[in-house]
């Protein structure tokens, strides 16, 4: 991507503006660095080098990159636009529904704040207070495994309590607490700079800390100086709860409890617990395992501790209300394809469990769909695409008719409608603009027929069809659900269903129909109520009884052998199947099983069936794996292989997989490394390296020169060496002291 080359060359450019002159190999051994410092770009193969000339630079706006070269800079600058605003519009669904989800979580931490320090703001001499008073009020959050996205639920959750609750909110993490000194130092920072003071204040805390005293004693003083003003509205002005003002409490957030040591820990709440009476001090627990590792942490000061457990929502139910959110939705249209979602539910799934992460890639997908597609200028709001349509110039108009799904539709038409959609623009936009009006009603009725049919599946035993609506909704987009395998065998179990899962799984049909605005399927939750009524109105204990059974039981009951036992239970399974009758019940649910199936077999069609689902549909999942799913090892391979597959130089270019001595040392190395075995001698391998780089020259081996040269060349070689060993390639071995030990491709 041209944004990211930018930002490479900005980083190398870094790197160099302090170098007067750079030799290719130490430009290439910035390259390298620059592979370690970004290793979520080296899948792309984006990478710069530095030009031999100078140019001044010249910077184009970031909407002229949607140009691809061409002269439509007006549609490279609608498309950008189409696509910045409707990824804003995504990003602030995304960012109202994580406030959404925190709501119930930070109310009930506010909750227990509330409860922690009653006593405490009322200064109360109670036998049980004092008993208590030396527990720390402490509020364990389990907020999972996806640690990437912690940053942005302790980030609110700091803001919400500063402006709720007190302003003396800390956030620490593990690595900047090697010790009680570092954690104390930090906290004292942290809250003296958490309130507006006065001239005379901050004197006084500036120098309270040039004299680096940190302790709790010091801290209770400066709690005491600060609150002792009630009345006072610059330390506590953003606090809008009434009961907060007289003694706030200090908030104290330890993110990552798994990585703080234990030592640390267990000093650091024992010497809180001793000055608890002066100090209201509550403690938030960030737990991303199991609540169990507090007491495998403190397994002393957990006695300190009032513990209350918090748990937030699991990460795959975030997923799953976020894709019904942004995906699952006629209110934006920008979809992917199968593959496309299944690339980033598969990172999702087997990498991180981020949901920040996931959104990031849906933000490259969105990006990248109108970078690539031309028509992208048509994903917007229906009303806006109508009014674009008939602007549409002359090349967009062929784009169109490119199209596969275009294509595959002007080929089922007659002649003279063939003529006209390939060389009539009139009569081209017309069809265009209908074709964009059935896909918006598609969609709509294709969401409320999947959460339908959804409902019916995900009560099914074992989930032939998955637990989640985003399995079935991949499913789906895959090919035709009725021809799968699984489909008949839940047409089988639907049939089997009780009446009172029936009952319910009917009305979460009701729910889902009655949300829908649309023509064609407006009726039917008038049909899913009838449905409800007659189910409702048949007595519970109605049985169909068999009036042929007791003779054949009674039949079944004679002394005879095993043969005719076994032809007596077989006659008797016949006559029962052919004298039942259904009851009132079975006919019902069999006529509400057939109703989901021809909803299923009408509505539920894959995406691509649909003519210019193009417009609307990235289906660059290739793309998304590349970029997302980062091959470290293959980019350093090529890199140091090959380097004529990024530096472009054409001195470095080999057909018959030779090695030139003009590449960077590195190079030379890594590829003479690659033809030995385990062990490599260096001796042999230094003067390989020699021969490889002086095959082009030719000096007198006798002459002081030749001897300057060989000498730098070792230190060449030692160097690259070294920057082998730097990368994981190879390593010192003990079984011989003048070789080492490769640890790639078949290594040790």
């Amino acid at each position: 991507m041209q944004w990211e080359t930018l930002f490479l060359r900005s980083q190398f450019d870094l790197m160099t503006s302090n170098q007067k002159y750079l030799s290719p190999q130490t430009s290439y051994r910035n390259f390298l660095s620059l592979l370690l410092l970004y290793p979520h770009l080296k899948a792309q193969g984006c990478f710069v080098f530095k030009p031999d000339f100078k140019r001044k630079k010249v910077s184009f706006p970031i909407a002229d990159y949607f140009n691809e070269g061409k002269s439509l800079s007006e549609d490279s600058k609608l498309r950008f636009d189409t696509c910045q605003l409707l990824w804003q519009q995504m990003k602030s669904e995304a960012e109202e529904l994580q406030e959404e989800l925190n709501k119930n979580l930070f109310d009930n931490l506010i909750e227990f704040l509330g409860k922690s320090h009653l006593e405490f703001q009322k200064k109360s001499t109670n036998w049980n207070y004092q008993i208590k008073s030396r527990e720390i009020p402490t509020a364990a959050i389990v907020l999972g495994v996806n640690v990437t996205d912690h940053d942005l639920t302790f980030k609110g959750l700091t803001e919400m309590l500063k402006d709720t609750v007190t302003p003396y909110v800390v956030s620490l993490q593990a690595k900047e607490c090697p010790d009680v000194k570092h954690l104390l130092q930090k906290l004292a920072s942290q809250l003296m700079g958490c309130v507006d003071i006065e001239s005379t204040e901050e004197e006084y805390v500036q120098s309270s800390q040039r004299k680096m005293h940190y302790s709790m004693a010091f801290l209770s003083t400066w709690y005491r100086s600060i609150t002792k003003k009630t009345g006072s509205e610059s330390v506590n002005k953003k606090v809008t709860s009434s009961q907060w003002k007289e003694s706030p409490p200090i908030v104290i957030i330890l993110e990552d409890i798994e990585s703080f040591s234990t030592k640390v820990l267990q000093d650091f709440i024992i010497i809180s617990s001793q000055h608890l009476h002066e100090l209201p001090i509550v403690l938030v627990f960030g737990i991303a395992t199991s609540p169990i590792i507090i007491h495998r942490l403190l397994p002393q000061a957990v006695s300190s501790l009032c513990i209350e457990l918090l748990q937030s929502l699991s990460c795959k139910e975030h997923l799953a209300k976020l894709l019904d959110k942004l995906l699952l939705t006629t209110r934006f249209p920008f979809k992917l394809n199968e593959k496309a979602l299944q690339v980033l539910t598969n990172i999702f799934l087997y990498h991180d469990f981020s949901v920040q992460n996931f959104i990031k890639g849906l933000q490259l997908a969105v990006l990248e769909h109108f970078y690539s597609q031309p028509l992208s200028i048509l994903c917007c709001d229906l009303p806006e695409a109508k009014r674009r349509i008939y602007s549409l110039s002359e090349d967009q108009c062929e784009s169109i008719r490119r199209l596969p799904s275009f294509m595959r539709y002007v080929e089922k038409q007659i002649p003279e409608k063939q003529v006209a959609l390939l060389t009539h623009e009139r009569f081209l936009k017309e069809e265009t603009l209908r074709f964009l009006e059935e896909l918006h009603i598609y969609h709509e009725n294709f969401f409320l027929v999947l959460r339908c049919f959804h409902a019916f599946v995900s009560s099914l035993p074992k989930y032939p069809l998955g637990r989640q609506i985003r399995e079935l909704y991949c499913a789906c987009l895959e090919k035709n659900i009725w021809e799968s395998q699984e489909y008949e065998p839940i047409l089988q179990l639907l049939r089997m269903l009780a009446k009172d899962e029936l009952i319910a799984v009917l009305q979460k049909c009701v729910e889902v129909f009655k949300s829908s605005p649309g023509k064609q399927l407006g009726s039917m939750a008038e049909k899913l109520q009838e449905f409800l009524a007659q189910f409702q109105s048949l007595d519970e204990t109605e049985s169909n009884e068999e009036e042929n059974g007791s003779g054949s039981q009674q039949k079944g009951f004679q002394k005879t052998d095993l043969y005719h036992l076994q032809k007596s239970l077989l006659e008797m399974k016949e006559l029962r199947s052919s004298n039942k009758k259904q009851t009132k019940f079975e006919v019902h649910r069999d006529r509400v099983v057939d109703l989901i199936d021809n909803l299923v077999r009408k509505f539920l069609s894959p995406p691509d069936t649909q003519t210019l689902y193009e417009v609307v549909y990235f289906t660059g999942a290739h793309m998304l794996r590349e970029h997302l799913n980062a091959a470290p090892r293959i980019a350093l391979h090529t890199a140091l292989n090959n380097p004529y597959h990024y530096l472009k130089n054409q001195a470095l270019k080999s057909e018959d997989d030779s090695i030139p001595n003009v590449a960077p040392d590195i190079c030379i190395a890594y590829k003479l490394h690659l033809e030995c075995s385990r062990l490599i001698n260096l001796v042999d391998w230094s003067e390989a390296f020699a021969t490889v780089v002086t095959a082009a020259e030719e000096t007198d081996p006798n002459s002081t020169a030749s001897e300057e040269i060989k000498e730098i060349i070792h230190a060449r070689f030692i160097r690259a060496v070294s920057e082998l060993e730097l990368l994981g390639f190879i390593k010192p071995t003990k079984q011989k002291t003048d070789h080492v030990a490769r640890l790639t491709w078949g290594g040790c």
